[in-house]
């Protein structure tokens, strides 16, 4: 896909954004089930079942997807996504990419074992490594616009206002 093709696919969906806002406020769902038997939750990711567990280094046997794995994945998929689709906006060729997301965690938090160590990620870094041709200006340009249109970066980055709610079944 070229800048050209993009464009003519997103124009009739930027238009009627700008014709009625609220028609580009969705909400995005996902569910599970958490499982009788063990300490696993099996999540609907619309493609097939995914069984997420604990952590080994909570005591997880690492057979099943650890939820702090998947939020990383999540924004590696989102990033390098965002930065595909603004490469081709910007008429930036890539012969080649990579992303890649690390975070640290320090599960003395998690387990309860330190009630001053945090429970979540301390830190996350997040990484692009291209192959193109393309000069540095445009890779600043590049970088910035990624940043700011991956929806998973902005979410982690600024927090949204979250809720919880407990509900018999």
């Amino acid at each position: 896909m070229d800048s050209t093709e993009l464009r003519a696919m997103q124009a009739p969906i930027k238009e009627r954004y700008r014709a009625d806002p609220t028609a580009a406020f969705i909400t995005l769902k996902a569910r599970g089930a958490i499982e009788r038997e063990g300490l696993t939750c099996k999540v609907e990711t619309g493609r097939a079942l995914a069984t997420a567990g604990l952590h080994p280094a909570t005591g997880g046997s690492g057979l099943e997807l650890c939820s702090g794995d998947m939020l990383l994945e999540a924004l590696v998929a989102c990033a390098g996504v965002t930065l595909k689709s603004v490469a081709t906006a910007l008429d930036i060729p890539l012969r080649a990419g990579h992303v890649s997301a690390e975070g640290d965690l320090d599960f003395r938090g998690t387990l309860g074992v330190d009630k001053a160590a945090p429970v979540g990620f301390a830190e996350i870094r997040l990484r692009f490594d291209v192959d193109t041709d393309a000069p540095q200006d445009k890779l600043d340009q590049l970088l910035k616009l990624t940043e700011r249109y991956c929806v998973v970066y902005q979410t982690i980055k600024n927090g949204p206002k979250v809720s919880v709610a407990l509900a018999r079944a």
